[in-house]
């Protein structure tokens, strides 16, 4: 850019004491022609994540017992300069674990050759005296990652020296629970796995999947996003120690369309904790588009407005992330869905899960992503009511 606007001077100096003013002109005029050029087509450029080469970054460890089928759907979150990864992992008992992988750069991990968290207080391990299908498990009967009971999706955050996980709790389709438990930072970065009994977030008879903690507090409150779809639902809680019975569950919101003649007429939920940027609560999620089911869920993101995370600022026209490599396709076709993302130096690293069977990653520099969200390739975002 430099570049080119250095050369229209230089020319338009030689023009001016040899040719004329109006060569001069024109060499001017070419140089800024340059510019708006290198502008239009860099501004212009798709808002989309860059796949690292090196996917997937995990997947299943056929020599574990309670990996050796998938491992997908994780958390993320950074502590000094190394990434933490806690994962969904199956093995062929069809019970959903808590695994740990971590990596100083983002990329190449190591984890653990055991759960980190496991399913308790009696949910998660099918028993005879509830019967929610067939009495054992198989992959025809439960495909992909359905599983028949245990620890799934967990979102992660940091907040008064502790790390929150939220989760689902799986014990059947008739019993599909947000939960919440948590342990001291000191005691997650020494790999003490001394997690609080876990507590249930939303009541018993409703399912709901896909709510997450913000890393910080809103107008003094916890918040817990617990729906996107109609619209935007928070609870303001003051306290993360007092759920656990009938006065103090969160009654979620009935799950509910999406945005006509967009790629995301149906949403299926939120992906990662909401992360706090300049610009406002930078929320991934994912939706589809029941014509199209064939491509699967897709990847979106929103700002949202600091003080009062319920207004919609600006939303990606089109999806980030589309279900298009192989290893997004090879267990459950065309499935992708972030549930974990951080910043690491100046890039937006996402974590998701593939196919709900691998963990993968993409990135993007933070600062050109809000700008291209703020000012999409197609056409400016305009504020979104939903």
């Amino acid at each position: 850019m430099n570049t080119a606007l250095g050369a229209a001077v230089v020319i338009a100096g030689v023009a001016l004491s040899g040719v004329g003013v109006f060569v001069a002109l024109a060499a001017v005029v070419l140089g800024f022609c340059a510019l708006f050029g290198f502008w239009f087509f860099e501004i212009r450029r798709p808002l989309k994540l860059s796949r690292f080469s090196e996917n997937p970054v995990l997947g299943p460890i056929a020599e574990h017992w309670w990996e050796s089928q998938a491992v997908f759907n994780p958390a993320a979150f950074v502590i000094g300069k190394k990434v933490h990864l806690l994962y969904r992992a199956m093995g062929n008992d069809g019970i959903s674990r808590i695994g740990y992988a971590s990596s100083s750069d983002g990329i190449h991990f190591e984890r653990l050759p055991y759960p980190v968290y496991s399913p308790d207080r009696g949910f998660g391990i099918p028993r005879a005296d509830r019967v929610y299908g067939p009495l054992s498990y198989s992959q025809t009967n439960y495909a992909s990652g359905g599983g028949w009971g245990g620890v799934e999706d967990p979102r992660l955050v940091q907040m008064d020296d502790r790390a929150y996980m939220t989760f689902v709790a799986f014990d059947g389709w008739g019993f599909v629970r947000m939960a919440l438990t948590s342990m001291a930072l000191p005691d997650f970065s020494n790999k003490k796995w001394q997690w609080k009994p876990a507590a249930f977030l939303s009541p018993p008879g409703e399912i709901h999947k896909n709510w997450v903690l913000f890393p910080e507090k809103i107008n003094g409150k916890y918040a817990v996003l617990h729906s996107i779809t109609p619209k935007l639902a928070i609870e303001y809680v003051d306290s993360l120690d007092v759920f656990d019975d009938e006065d103090t569950y969160i009654h979620g919101s009935t799950r509910a369309g999406g945005r006509p003649e967009h790629w995301d007429k149906m949403v299926r939920g939120a992906g990662a904790p909401p992360i706090k940027t300049t610009e406002g609560w930078l929320l991934l999620y994912h939706g589809m588009d029941s014509a199209e089911a064939h491509i699967g869920y897709k990847v979106g993101a929103m700002l949202l407005d600091l003080n009062d995370p319920t207004k919609v600022l600006y939303r990606s026209v089109h999806p980030i992330l589309t279900p298009d490599a192989w290893y997004e396709n090879d267990w459950k076709p065309g499935v992708i869905i972030a549930t974990g993302a951080v910043v690491l130096g100046n890039d937006l690293i996402v974590y998701y899960g593939g196919g709900d069977k691998y963990v993968a990653a993409a990135k993007i520099n933070l600062r050109d992503f809000l700008r291209k969200l703020k000012n999409d390739e197609h056409a400016v975002l305009t504020p979104v009511k939903i």
